[in-house]
């Protein structure tokens, strides 16, 4: 199921445009805060992912050899649909959202989802950190709440990126 667009999408978008982050080359900064979140969630796939008109971009990642997907078929976008809540779905094949989206049905076939939104600071959803399994699963609180402040680094590194370019 298509995620619908949020009620901010112009502004949403322009947000994330001003940032100048898309198509970017890795940056170690990112990296390391995938890396992080692998190893606190015990997850196999991490990504630092920006939402645009109509794609999700992966400014960093861990587990996976695509650089984007299409925003049809990307979790994220219903994840930023609710900015302020983490957005964890133990089993996609139960979930309606997901349970005919070709990432869940072909390859790479993933099954657990759990995504915290990048907030800018003027409360736009750019993206998310978020977190994949290929089997069932759930994060523990110790673990949503690191994902959160993780996800809260990363907007500062969007931001400092930002700042030292201009």
């Amino acid at each position: 199921m298509k995620a619908p667009l949020p009620e901010n999408e112009a502004h949403r978008l322009k947000t994330l445009q001003d940032l100048e982050v898309l198509d970017t080359d890795n940056e170690p900064e990112f990296d390391e805060l995938t890396e992080m979140a692998a190893k606190i969630c015990n997850m196999p796939v991490v990504l630092i992912s920006l939402v645009d008109s109509n794609r999700q971009w992966f400014k960093a990642k861990v587990g996976l050899n695509v650089d984007e997907t299409e925003r049809e078929v990307a979790f994220c976008a219903h994840s930023i649909l609710s900015p302020s809540e983490i957005m964890e779905v133990p089993n996609a094949l139960l979930d309606p959202r997901f349970v005919d989206n070709s990432l869940v049905t072909d390859g790479p076939m993933f099954r657990f989802y759990a995504g915290v939104p990048l907030i800018a600071s003027n409360g736009d959803a750019l993206g998310t950190l978020c977190v994949l399994d290929y089997k069932p699963g759930e994060l523990s609180e110790l673990q949503k709440t690191s994902l959160k402040t993780l996800s809260r680094l990363v907007v500062r590194e969007l931001n400092l990126r930002h700042s030292y370019k201009q």
